[in-house]
């Protein structure tokens, strides 16, 4: 990732968001949520649109500047603020560019590239976690509308959102596993939004979402008929976005941990000269720079195509654990300053526990890669069944 350009533009997002979010961020951490205006000033700058087609007003760039941004963002403290507008841009946009008809792009995705109109997803449910086989909230068709009932939990940025992209089960009778996505707009009837209070990451609200009766007209079934929800993909894409933010975080964190063990002083001397603090940073650079590595080489085969399920969920396992350890030991380094609210790591450290859990946790992503190696389970995504099925024809 070494041109010149794309330095340039990693140095004028770092510039916009010095400017615009860092200022204001603990005036949003009180509030639990950040102001709509922002994401519109993201949009205006084009960083929402990076990977679209310019007809939707986005720039059709390169990945490398959507790999920036997430990691840019990252270094955005308290955390929860990456984990905000990726839902956004990196997740509801990119389900509505892959599935949405031209209509429905129209509606939701142009608006959504400007910022105007914010978007979640809400996948997980109380009895289901990275199982759409086992999805209990279904959409019945009733004359000219779908009625949705069930429930979901822990759907990040939902209390900003416009509109949820809701996977739902389409016959409660049938043992299909095949889902589909319903767009709901957050002000239908029978949406009830319930806030969680969480251990951090305050920026990015989450919530428990109910579905009693809510009555959505058919053409908010997202794409066609024959346009099921791609667990895989979708995994794919959260994997890699976490994956980058928890390395983005630990560079963070190391770099903010370096300027402190320069300047405090202890027994005459900075932090920075005792040998066991400088061999931890030492260790930690390097793993940081591995996991790096690793990344870049799956984003280079992610833009060629390549199925990486299994891939891109060692990255998310190993990224979050090595942002774990690494925010534990830079918070140790703090010494008795680390508990301090004022310092900035204590923010970093205590929003770190989330990405572990987020999006699978550690133990289910293990579950799942035994299986694909030792138990030789295929996992195809929805774009993968389908071509087996057309070269068969």
């Amino acid at each position: 990732m070494g041109f010149d350009h794309r330095e340039l533009f990693r140095n004028s997002i770092r510039k916009f968001i010095n400017k615009e979010v860092i200022p204001n961020i603990n005036g949003w951490k009180k509030e639990g949520k950040i102001p709509k205006e922002i994401y519109k000033k993201f949009g205006q700058m084009g960083y929402f649109g990076l990977a679209f087609e310019q007809k939707y007003g986005g720039s059709n760039s390169e990945i490398w500047y959507t790999v920036i941004i997430l990691e840019e963002i990252s270094r955005v403290n308290p955390t929860g603020f990456a984990a905000a507008l990726a839902s956004h841009f990196y997740l509801s946009l990119m389900h509505i560019n892959n599935i949405a008809n031209e209509n429905q792009k129209q509606k939701y995705l142009v608006p959504g590239i400007k910022g105007d109109l914010i978007g979640c997803i809400a996948f997980e449910e109380p009895f289901m976690s990275f199982d759409s086989g086992n999805i209990k909230t279904t959409a019945v068709k009733n004359g000219e509308n779908y009625v949705i009932n069930g429930s979901k939990n822990f759907i990040a940025n939902s209390i900003n959102s416009d509109y949820i992209l809701v996977p739902v089960k389409m016959d409660p009778n049938s043992k299909s596993q095949e889902n589909k996505i319903i767009l709901v707009e957050r002000d239908r009837t029978g949406l009830k939004f319930i806030k969680s209070n969480k251990l951090g990451s305050h920026t990015s609200d989450m919530t428990e979402i109910s579905f009693e009766n809510v009555k959505v007209p058919i053409e908010n079934l997202l794409g066609d008929q024959d346009k099921e929800f791609d667990l895989v993909g979708h995994s794919v894409y959260e994997s890699l976005s976490m994956a980058t933010i928890s390395v983005g975080t630990s560079q963070f964190a190391l770099e903010t941990t370096l300027k402190y063990l320069k300047e405090r002083e202890v027994f005459g001397d900075p932090l920075a000269k005792f040998q066991v603090l400088r061999h931890r940073i030492a260790k930690m650079a390097s793993e940081i720079e591995l996991n790096r590595q690793f990344l870049i080489n799956l984003y280079t085969r992610f833009e060629k195509g390549d199925y990486l399920f299994k891939e891109a969920l060692m990255a998310k396992l190993i990224a979050t654990q090595l942002c774990d350890r690494v925010t534990l030991h830079c918070f140790q380094m703090f010494g008795g300053n680390g508990p301090i609210e004022e310092y900035p790591i204590t923010r970093i450290w205590r929003d770190s526990k989330s990405k572990q859990i987020g999006g699978g946790t550690s133990e289910i992503l293990c579950e799942i890669i035994s299986k694909a190696i030792i138990d030789r389970k295929g996992f195809n995504s929805v774009k993968t069944e389908k071509k087996k099925q057309t070269s068969k024809i």
